[in-house]
C-alpha cells in the first residue's frame, strides 16, 4: 500500500517511557505495581491526569488533586516527584529521530499526536521541528484514545486515516487508530518496530 504519512507518538515511542519511570517509582516505594495506572483509569475522564493532559490542569493543581485521588486509592505518593521522574526519562532515541529525518527525506509526512501537559518540557516543545504537525492533547482539548485527535491530525496533513502508519506504545491508543483505518504498529522494542515499519514503507530506516 502507498502510504503518505507516519505519525508517532511521543513518550515510549520517540523519546524514553514514562511508563518505565512510574514502575520504577512506584518500586521505589514499596506499593504494588500499576498503581498509578490504576488511579488513571479509576478516576476517569474527570480524574486529574485526564484533565492535565487536555489542558484542563496545569502541573501545580495537578500534584493537589493527583495526590489526592492517590490517597484514596491507598497509594500516597509525591506527584511532583513522579512527574519529575517522567520527564527525566523522555531522552530522545537517536534510532527514532534517523528514521523521522529519512521518513521525510523520502518525501512521506511525519506527524506526532502525542498526550501532553501545559509548559510540559522535553516533548514536543524540543521536538516539534522534527515534524511536520505535531498535535497536542493538552492544546487540542483531547486526549488519545478520542478518535477525535487523530481525526483532527488526519484533517490538518490533508490525508485519510488509512493513508497513515500510526506508532504508540500503548494499546487502547493503538484500537482506536486501527478502527480509524490506520494502520498501526505497538512499540515495545523500539528496533522491532522500526524493523516492522520499513517492511511498510519499503525502505531502510535505520
Amino acid at each position: 500500500m502507498g502510504y503518505r504519512a507516519v505519525l508517532f507518538d511521543l513518550g515510549g515511542v520517540v523519546v524514553g517511557s514514562p511508563l518505565h519511570a512510574i514502575t520504577a517509582y512506584e518500586q521505589e516505594l514499596g506499593i504494588p505495581l500499576g498503581s498509578v495506572n490504576r488511579v488513571v483509569i479509576g478516576t476517569g475522564q474527570d480524574g486529574a491526569w485526564s484533565r492535565l493532559e487536555r489542558g484542563e490542569l496545569t502541573l501545580e493543581p495537578f500534584y493537589e488533586a493527583f495526590e489526592r485521588e492517590c490517597e484514596a486509592a491507598g497509594t500516597p505518593l509525591s506527584a511532583r516527584t513522579l512527574m519529575i521522574r517522567v520527564a527525566g526519562a523522555t531522552v530522545p532515541r537517536p534510532a527514532m529521530l534517523e528514521a523521522i529525518r529519512r521518513i521525510r527525506a523520502q518525501g512521506l509526512i511525519a506527524a506526532a499526536i502525542t498526550n501532553n501537559w501545559i509548559a510540559e518540557e522535553g516533548s514536543a516543545g524540543a521536538l516539534g521541528h522534527l515534524f511536520d504537525l505535531v498535535v497536542e492533547s493538552a492544546v487540542e482539548g483531547i486526549r488519545k484514545p478520542d478518535p477525535r485527535i487523530y481525526e483532527a491530525a488526519c484533517a490538518r496533513l490533508g490525508i485519510a486515516p488509512g493513508e497513515a502508519v500510526f506508532l504508540d506504545d500503548i494499546g487502547t491508543n493503538l484500537k482506536t487508530a486501527k478502527r480509524l483505518g490506520m494502520t498501526t504498529i505497538k512499540v515495545t522494542d523500539p528496533d522491532a518496530a522500526l524493523a516492522e515499519l520499513e517492511g511498510m514503507l519499503g525502505f531502510p530506516l535505520r
